[in-house]
């Protein structure tokens, strides 16, 4: 795999075939030359591979969301975007937590963020 763009889905054999260097450096590449500007590109890329390799797993939660975004109108880009605004307040959260939260507990919260994911809220949210 030579190439990323995130308003196409990689075929998921081939991205999972990547190491995960790789991919974040996909990632960083595609957002270089976009001149999307980004406080850290590195980062924003970290956090496209860890979406792209859950839908890539078929992760339930995040395939549904994404497609639901899209459904609703905002591009591939967007909804990763926003997938990717649920997993930072999710990281986030974690490394709050005194004591560390349990798995399970954390991952239904992050798939309770999913859901409620929504095209309209987060075309308000951006334009904040």
């Amino acid at each position: 795999m030579q190439r990323y763009d995130p308003d196409f889905a990689p075929d998921p054999t081939r991205w999972l075939e990547l190491d995960e260097g790789a991919r974040i450096q996909l990632a960083e590449q595609y957002h270089r030359k976009a001149g999307i500007p980004l406080p850290s590109v590195r980062a924003h890329a970290v956090f496209h591979a860890i979406v792209e390799n859950q839908l890539a797993l078929g992760v339930p939660a995040v395939v549904d969301a994404l497609s639901r975004l899209v459904g609703q109108g905002l591009d591939r880009h967007e909804a990763l975007h926003a997938v990717c605004s649920a997993l930072a307040e999710h990281f986030f959260e974690l490394m709050q937590s005194r004591g560390g939260m349990l798995a399970e507990a954390s991952q239904a919260r992050y798939e309770a963020a999913l859901a409620q994911l929504d095209a309209e809220e987060w075309r308000r949210r951006q334009a904040l």
